[in-house]
């Protein structure tokens, strides 16, 4: 079936002859359709369809905002005065008037024009449509910038000799039942959920904690039930290394951590170390921790090429159990190769642990501090 049948079938139209000029996708291109016999009023509604089209925009703005440019002018005095800009940024600008709105405002003026215009007017004048970006830290931390260095340092050495490099984190934690998720789902009619997210109507919690493999672009996700501590953090990374890990690096005597600086891979917290200690000697290997400063987890490498896809892979479900959570986890593919293996780890954890004296007194002994930031890096070896 050829350009011109399909038009007609959708548009339903008599031949005549006339030439269109009509956007396909992204390049213009001039299509000439045999048509016989037809009344202005035909064309006129022809383009009118045109324009609702969702492939298909007319070639029209741009020759009215040349015809008009008085238009250029009537559209910068609307938006300026409901428009908020950065102090620190010449030309970041935002306006809170929706392009029906500015269509309103512009008619008032004496320029009556679509809403189709509108847009093309922010568009030309450098306005789209954008989401609030987190990218303001709250406070701004001593040495950033030189752990950054330090870290893109740690990684080139393990990415050239070939040693294994995980960015650990966990993510969200998600309660199992009837609760709503953002996002949609394919279904012959709408789900009811609870309206409101209380804790006690959960049948159980769910705590996902991530390995991603930087080099392999590979993801091991661990479903814990219980508490989020350094010992389940330990015991995920025993998991994987033991059942995948060690099969991929098999000449492998040093691993490379890079995780945040709280919650259960707290930077200051003695038991954490102790914990990894005891790791390193369960698989006989050394352990090299770099810790991002506070305020920047969103630059550890799991939380863009890991939890987002898995964010995505979860969106508009409901989490009966905890099945559900592991299979759609592991469906969270991408085209840049991203595979994630999932286990549901069971174990009960305490969290009232406390670190051993002996270690803690005697901390320098089993953990090898570096001299640039320590607070941040340091090595534990494997005593053999």
């Amino acid at each position: 079936m050829n350009a011109r049948s399909v038009f007609l079938r959708v548009w339903k139209l008599k031949p005549l002859d006339v030439m269109v000029f009509v956007w396909l996708a992204r390049p213009l291109e001039c299509i000439r359709i045999p048509f016989a016999g037809a009344k202005p009023s035909l064309l006129n509604s022809m383009l009118h369809r045109f324009r609702k089209g969702v492939l298909v925009k007319l070639v029209v703005a741009e020759k009215t905002l040349d015809k008009f440019p008085e238009l250029k002018d009537h559209f910068q005095e609307v938006v300026d005065g409901n428009t908020a800009g950065s102090p620190m940024k010449a030309g970041h600008k935002w306006t809170h008037l929706k392009p029906r709105e500015i269509s309103k405002r512009l008619k008032k003026r004496g320029a009556a024009v679509s809403v189709y215009l509108v847009k093309q007017l922010l568009s030309h004048f450098g306005y789209r449509r954008r989401k609030l970006y987190k990218g303001h830290s709250l406070k701004d931390v001593k040495d950033r910038n030189e752990q950054f260095e330090n870290i893109s340092i740690l990684k080139n050495a393990f990415l050239n000799r070939g040693l294994p490099m995980l960015s650990i984190d966990t993510k969200k934690k998600e309660l199992l039942g009837n609760y709503y998720r953002d996002g949609t789902h394919y279904g012959q009619r709408p789900r009811k959920v609870y309206d409101h997210d209380f804790t006690s109507l959960a049948t159980g919690l769910v705590i996902p904690h991530g390995i991603y493999d930087i080099a392999q672009n590979r993801g091991y996700l661990t479903l814990g039930t219980s508490k989020d501590t350094s010992e389940f953090v330990c015991d995920n990374i025993e998991y994987f290394w033991r059942n995948e890990l060690q099969y991929i690096y098999t000449e492998a005597d040093h691993i490379l951590l890079l995780c945040d600086a709280g919650g259960s891979n707290s930077a200051r917290h003695y038991l954490v170390k102790q914990d990894l200690y005891k790791l390193a000697q369960r698989l006989q290997l050394n352990i090299i921790v770099a810790h991002y400063p506070a305020y920047c987890s969103k630059w550890n490498p799991i939380e863009h090429r890991l939890f987002c896809h898995l964010t995505h892979a979860w969106q508009g479900v409901v989490f009966d159990d905890i099945n559900i959570v592991k299979e759609l986890a592991e469906k969270a593919t991408t085209k840049t190769g991203l595979s994630v293996n999932v286990w549901i780890n069971p174990k009960t954890y305490n969290i009232n642990r406390s670190v051993n004296h002996g270690f803690k007194n005697n901390i320098r002994k089993y953990v090898n501090f570096f001299e640039v930031l320590p607070k941040w890096n340091y090595a534990i070896q494997y005593a053999s």
